[in-house]
């Protein structure tokens, strides 16, 4: 907590907690791409699929320039695994944002991204709930590990890092998107696009990677500020 004075007035004013805060951030954006997958397998109706390995979005008709939409399920049923990830999208968003700082909430936050993962909610969003369940690990952890990794001289530059790397992470599967439409781009049957999503997907790993340690960083310096006197 910090003091401002103005005019005489003495604001306090609380740090921004930059792990739960991105913990939040993941979970409702994977919640949501969870959520997008249980959709179109609702609307692929009361079928079975023809493995575990399943599109969400079926016909050659796709939405998406890049991909696609590849998820697997357990449930031999393509309305009730539908269903499914609606319901474990919406728990993921409910918990991330409400509850995961409570005690166990990192480990309930991994046993929904696994429920996701099983009943249809697709393979991107797991990148992002691995990401999110780290961070949520360390929760209101005095994060002593990381201060021993991460020199003094970098901690600040990271710190300052942080807002632009979670904007970039949440940006980059829209922005493909949007590039997608500018060059229009279709999806074809030899899966090339699918190949080129799956190369420019390792940066966007390395954003979600380095989301998480920035915020880290932002979270030891919040720390350290809070003991100056």
């Amino acid at each position: 907590m910090t003091q401002l004075k103005s005019k005489g007035i003495i604001l306090k004013t609380h740090p921004v907690n930059a792990i739960r805060t991105t913990v939040a951030a993941f979970g409702v954006y994977a919640g949501l791409l969870g959520i997008e997958h249980g959709l179109f397998e609702t609307l692929q109706g009361n079928i079975a699929p023809k493995g575990i390995r399943i599109f969400a979005v079926s016909g050659p008709g796709l939405p998406f320039p890049f991909g696609h939409e590849p998820a697997m399920t357990l449930v031999p049923n393509f309305l009730i695994t539908g269903i499914l990830a609606i319901l474990a999208g919406l728990s993921i968003i409910f918990w991330s944002v409400l509850c995961v700082q409570r005690k166990h909430g990192a480990a309930v936050l991994c046993f929904l991204s696994l429920l996701l993962l099983l009943v249809g909610g697709g393979f991107g969003p797991i990148s992002l709930l691995i990401a999110a369940c780290v961070a949520a690990s360390r929760i209101n952890k005095p994060l002593a590990w990381w201060r021993k990794c991460l020199p003094v001289s970098v901690l600040p530059h990271l710190a300052e890092l942080w807002q632009w790397s979670v904007v970039a992470a949440l940006l980059w599967v829209p922005g493909e998107f949007v590039l997608g439409q500018i060059f229009h781009l279709k999806n074809d049957s030899h899966q090339t696009l699918t190949n080129l999503n799956l190369i420019l997907s390792y940066p966007m790993l390395g954003l979600f990677a380095l989301t998480v340690i920035t915020a880290f960083a932002h979270q030891i310096e919040n720390m350290r500020e809070q003991r100056v006197p």
